[in-house]
């Protein structure tokens, strides 16, 4: 497995080059690719005819990191995400994909270098903006109880948070991240917010925002504002797992079109 090194660790990556367009596949929070196959947010797997870079970030999965919040923002995860698209598709346009904290280093990495990408696919965007700082609060919480309980009191908090209906089918799975790191990772998060509202209005990037029902952590406002700022969105809402199973689809439509 190829490893791409950048300031404070060496991302674990993967290209499937079958030619045609470039894609990017980034992934959630405490996530990483392989967990994110499991819960259905691959939307990767159904593309056929492209150059798909799929990557961990830096402190999960595959990929190593330092025990230092601020390289867990999401500016700082946009660098990383430059950096690897000026590897491995100097020059070119790319088409942007990725849940939650993916959706949000796209979004950072699209406001600083626009002209890189050809399209975005964010789906359930995270809390941004007037949402942010209660969730930002929780994050921190979280950390301390990674400190105090290790991670299984981690999941163990997290089997009281209610279950979009989108996510009903959806198995029970562990942080991707060592414990180590996973306060540092939190406390990244928590420092961080999806970019202005002038700035994401400036990006006329042709995007799909694909949402979910009833989840507090990515509610559907805030994929409501990005496709009010963004000058070339749709949205399409969830409410079930077979609707979320139909997002590979979307993404193959969307990069067809581009």
């Amino acid at each position: 497995m190829p490893r791409f090194a950048v300031p404070g660790a060496d991302l674990a990556v993967e290209l499937s080059d079958e030619g045609g367009p470039p894609v990017v596949q980034l992934h959630g929070l405490t996530s990483s690719r392989s967990r994110d196959r499991v819960l259905n947010l691959d939307l990767g797997r159904g593309l056929s005819g492209t150059r798909l870079l799929r990557y961990d970030a830096r402190g999960h999965g595959g990929s190593s990191g330092r025990a230092v919040a601020e390289d867990y923002r999401w500016p700082s995860l946009a660098d990383d995400l430059l950096r690897l698209m000026d590897h491995w598709f100097p020059g070119e346009q790319v088409h942007g994909v990725g849940p939650s904290m993916g959706a949000a280093t796209l979004l950072h990495a699209a406001v600083r270098a626009p002209d890189r990408f050809s399209g975005l696919t964010l789906l359930v965007p995270p809390t941004a903006w007037e949402t942010r700082p209660a969730k930002a609060e929780e994050y921190r919480k979280a950390a301390l109880v990674v400190e105090e309980y290790g991670v299984e009191g981690f999941v163990t908090a997290g089997r009281e948070q209610p279950r979009p209906p989108a996510t009903a089918d959806a198995p029970e799975t562990r942080p991707d991240v060592p414990e180590r790191l996973l306060p540092p990772v939190l406390r990244g998060a928590a420092l961080s917010d999806l970019p202005g509202h002038d700035d994401i209005a400036r990006l006329d990037i042709p995007t799909t925002v694909l949402a979910w029902i009833d989840d507090p952590s990515h509610p559907v406002s805030t994929a409501r504002n990005l496709v009010e700022l963004l000058p070339s969105a749709t949205m399409e809402v969830a409410s079930t797992p077979s609707e979320v199973l139909r997002w590979p689809d979307r993404l193959r439509d969307d990069v067809a079109r581009i």
